[in-house]
């Protein structure tokens, strides 16, 4: 599923004015991104503001875009919680949509589970589903993380095959030295792409892909080519940019340069709010002359 995918773009969720999924927009933003060399998606994610999705609305949308995408690429359906039950009820519903390649399911924020707890969290939702389950590890909105310990634990379930993983080079490193071959490691950090590659993992799941999966693939391209000069220059240009996007709660920044091009609403829900012009002056004065 994930072999030779490099890029995976986590995607946002637009919404019309008078707050429902705009699908058209995200129809004509998927075109976009996979012609420009995005090769999968995560959809329903924090980037696509999952918490204040209904279940309903995240039905709806994994249906739609699974059919919509169809074979040009991987997708892989949120269905992370921090109440064990909701996910696994939500993994067997997600699982039976078709064209859903895999899921996702992020450490549970707030209740702070001990590692055996994680294992126990994430093996129930992995025993529930009937695709693969991408566990994802980010201590720094969950309160809590995964030890290297633990995601390899969980690397053996036959239906966990990947990690999506924003913590540290080190981290990712261990990882992709001891994981099974069939386990794919990536970063979840923008800034981490370059490096992350170097060590060994597969990719990056990334937000700055929104507007520079062009260049992000050319960077990729140039180290399977082992042009590390061309990947770093790549990576030195792509990473103040790359900064920029997260400049202010995401996915503010990114609905709000989407919204200049013209192609979504900037609209986004509570508690995240729109930014307003100064705020997108002083992104678009952090992107230089790009945006």
């Amino acid at each position: 599923m994930y072999e030779n995918i490099n890029l995976i773009t986590a995607i946002i969720t637009p919404f019309t004015q008078d707050n429902d999924i705009d699908y058209p927009a995200l129809d004509k933003l998927t075109d976009r991104l996979l012609t420009e060399g995005t090769q999968g998606f995560v959809i329903g994610g924090t980037t696509g503001e999952s918490p204040t999705l209904t279940h309903d609305e995240k039905i709806n949308l994994y249906q739609h875009f699974a059919a919509y995408v169809g074979t040009r690429g991987p997708v892989i359906a949120n269905v992370g919680d921090n109440n064990t039950a909701s996910s696994v009820a939500l993994t067997k519903e997600v699982t039976q949509i078709a064209g859903i390649d895999g899921l996702l399911a992020v450490t549970p924020y707030y209740n702070k589970p001990s590692q055996k707890g994680m294992v126990a969290h994430f093996t129930a939702i992995a025993d529930a589903a009937k695709v693969p389950v991408m566990l994802y590890n980010i201590p720094g909105r969950s309160a809590v993380g995964m030890s290297n310990e633990t995601v390899l634990q969980l690397a053996q379930h036959p239906m966990i095959n990947a990690v999506k993983q924003v913590t540290t080079i080190d981290d990712i490193a261990q990882l992709v030295e001891a994981a099974p071959n069939d386990f794919y490691v990536y970063t979840g950090e923008d800034a981490q792409t370059l490096a992350t590659k170097v060590v060994g993992a597969a990719g990056t799941v990334s937000v700055a892909s929104h507007f520079y999966s062009k260049e992000m693939s050319q960077l990729f391209t140039a180290l399977e080519k082992s042009d590390v000069q061309t990947a770093g220059k790549l990576q030195r240009w792509l990473l103040p940019k790359m900064q920029a996007v997260f400049a202010y709660p995401s996915p503010a920044p990114v609905k709000a340069l989407l919204s200049e091009q013209g192609s979504i609403e900037n609209i986004t829900r509570l508690p995240i709010l729109p930014l307003d012009a100064d705020e997108l002056a002083h992104v678009k004065a952090l992107l230089g002359d790009d945006k």
